[in-house]
C-alpha cells in the first residue's frame, strides 16, 4: 500500500473501531436495568403540528394508544387552514375517550416557529409533567411510562429519548436517511453519553412545568434553532441532569428523492456545526467506507487496500446490524433496516454532507429560510433570511 494510502486506511480502521463500540455503548443501554414503577402523575404531552406528514397519522395514533392512565394532548398549529387538523380530527373519532385539545394560533414569538407554536399551546396544558414531542414521533405504549420513571429520578430535570428511523416510502432515500439515523446518530448519542455528555434530543422533551419556569419558560427558546440543545443547557445549568428514557421512539424519515433527504441532512448538519464545530468536524471518522474507498483509490486499486474495503465494509454491516438487533429494530415496524450494499453509498453521501455544510450557513426548515450565526457569539440563535436568501442587516 502507498505511503498516501496509509493515512486513509488508519481512518478507516478508526471508523471501524468506533462502529464497534456504537455497537457495544447500544448493549449498554438496553441492558440497564428497569428503574422501578413508582407514582404516575398526570401527564400533558405538546405535540406542534405543521401539515399533513407523511404516517403523521400512525405517528399521532401511537400516543393516543399509550397505556398510561391519566394523560392529555394538547395538539397546536398556527394556521387555522392547517391540514393536519383533518388528521386531529379522525384521531378524536378513533379514541373518544382522549382527552385532545386543540389550539390554533398564528401568534409569532421569535424566529423559532416551533417555538412560537408550543408558547401558544401552553396555556391549554392541564399538568405540571410537559412531555413535548415532535409531530412525526412513532412510540411504544409504554413511552410515557418510562419517561415518568425516568423523571422521578432524583435530581432529574429534562428527559429525552433515543430514536430511530423509519422510512415513509420504500426508496433509497428512505433507506439511506433511516441508515443515517439508527447506525451513526444512534449509536453516536449513546456514545457521547459514555464521554460524559447529556444531549438533550429534541424528538422527545419531558420536563416539570416549575423547571420550565426556572430556565426562562419556552420564550428563553424562541430564538433559537436548535432549541432541544438551548433546553438542555439550560436545564443542566440548574444543576439537574439531563435522563435517557428506557424507551427507543422512531421518527419518519418522509423523503422519497435523495435530493431532499440531502437538504434535510444539510440542514441537521450546518445546525450541528455552529453549535459543536470541533464535534462536528470529528464526526468525519463514523464513516469508515469512506476513507477505505479513499485509502483504496490512492493505493490505485493495491490487493491490501481492497482487502481492507471489504472487511470494513463487513464490520460497518455487522455492527449496523448486530445494533438493530439489540435495540428490537429488526422485528419493529417502526424502524427500517438499509441492505447491506447502500452502507459505502451511506458514508459517501454523509461526508459529501460534511463537507458541503461549510460552505454556508444557511438553511431551510419548513418553508423557512435561515442562518445558524456559525462562528459567532450568537451560534444556534437563527436570523430571519429576506426572500433573496441574505440576512437582514440588523
Amino acid at each position: 500500500m502507498s505511503l498516501l494510502a496509509i493515512p486513509a486506511a488508519l481512518l478507516a480502521g478508526v471508523g471501524a473501531g468506533q462502529a464497534v463500540a456504537g455497537w457495544l455503548a447500544a448493549r449498554r443501554f438496553r441492558r440497564t436495568p428497569d428503574l422501578p414503577p413508582g407514582e404516575r402523575p398526570a401527564v400533558t404531552v405538546l405535540k406542534p403540528l405543521h401539515g399533513d406528514e407523511p404516517m403523521l397519522e400512525q405517528a399521532l395514533a401511537s400516543l393516543c394508544a399509550q397505556d398510561y392512565p391519566d394523560y392529555q394532548i394538547v395538539f397546536g398549529v398556527q394556521n387555522p387552514a392547517d391540514s393536519a387538523l383533518a388528521v386531529v380530527e379522525r384521531l378524536r373519532a378513533r379514541f373518544p375517550g382522549r382527552d385532545i385539545a386543540v389550539v390554533v394560533d398564528p401568534a409569532a414569538h421569535g424566529s423559532n416557529h416551533k417555538v412560537s407554536n408550543l408558547i401558544n399551546m401552553l396555556p391549554a396544558a392541564r399538568h405540571d409533567v410537559l412531555v413535548i414531542a415532535d409531530s412525526d414521533v412513532h412510540c411504544a405504549p409504554d413511552y410515557l411510562e418510562q419517561i415518568v420513571r425516568s423523571l422521578a429520578v432524583p435530581g432529574t430535570g429534562l428527559v429525552t429519548t433515543l430514536y430511530a428511523g423509519v422510512a415513509a416510502t420504500p426508496t433509497v432515500a428512505g433507506a439511506l436517511g433511516a441508515s443515517w439515523i439508527n447506525h451513526s446518530f444512534l449509536p453516536g448519542a449513546l456514545l457521547a453519553r459514555r464521554l460524559g455528555r447529556q444531549d438533550c434530543l429534541g424528538a422527545t422533551m419531558a420536563l416539570r412545568r416549575e423547571v420550565l419556569a426556572s430556565v426562562g419558560g419556552l420564550e428563553a427558546l424562541a430564538d433559537y434553532l436548535a432549541d432541544d440543545h438551548m433546553l438542555g443547557r439550560l436545564v443542566q445549568q440548574q444543576g439537574l441532569a439531563v435522563r435517557l428514557a428506557a424507551t427507543v421512539v422512531s421518527t419518519t424519515v418522509p423523503e422519497a428523492s435523495l435530493r431532499a433527504l440531502f437538504r434535510h441532512e444539510l440542514r441537521w448538519a450546518r445546525t450541528i456545526l455552529a453549535l459543536v464545530p470541533a464535534e462536528f468536524t470529528l464526526s468525519a471518522l463514523q464513516y469508515p467506507l469512506f476513507w477505505a474507498v479513499l485509502a483504496m483509490a490512492l493505493a490505485g486499486g493495491d490487493a491490501l487496500a481492497v482487502a481492507l474495503f471489504l472487511g470494513v465494509w463487513a464490520v460497518r454491516a455487522a455492527t449496523a446490524r448486530a445494533i438493530d438487533r439489540t435495540l428490537g429494530l429488526t422485528k419493529s415496524v417502526l424502524a427500517t433496516t438499509a441492505p447491506i450494499w447502500l452502507f459505502p453509498l451511506r458514508d459517501l453521501m454523509s461526508i459529501t454532507v460534511i463537507l458541503v455544510s461549510y460552505g454556508s450557513d444557511r438553511v431551510e426548515w419548513r418553508g423557512q429560510v435561515m442562518h445558524t450565526g456559525r462562528g459567532s457569539a450568537e451560534a444556534g440563535v437563527p436570523t430571519q433570511a429576506n426572500p433573496h436568501g441574505r440576512a437582514p442587516a440588523t
